[in-house]
């Protein structure tokens, strides 16, 4: 007869881990932080996804911003005397601070 979970949805996993890892969830577990190996890496893996949820909004944010950029008008030749021009004029818009351009 199987053994039925109190979560009709969840399902068991097996993983090996290298020692120290264990290790280190096992210590994590003790602390008293985590009550089980199991749900430390249930928020393990919750918090990689909304990492790569995140990065992927991040991702897209940029990749409509660079978008936009390249749609914004004319093209600008981006050259050392360009980047030292928009320098003198950031300092002169700060007063002059720190002028070595």
């Amino acid at each position: 007869m199987a053994v039925m979970s109190a979560d009709l949805n969840s399902v068991t996993m097996n993983v090996s881990l290298p020692k120290p890892l264990k290790r280190y969830i096992d210590e994590r577990v003790s602390s008293g932080v985590y009550s089980s190996a199991s749900e430390f890496v249930r928020e393990a893996i919750r918090e990689k996804l909304q990492r790569e949820q995140v990065q992927a909004q991040a991702k897209g944010t940029l990749t409509t911003k660079l978008l936009q950029g390249l749609d914004s008008g004319k093209p600008i030749p981006f050259t050392d005397d360009y980047f030292k021009r928009k320098k003198r004029a950031l300092l002169s818009r700060l007063g002059g601070k720190n002028q070595r351009a």
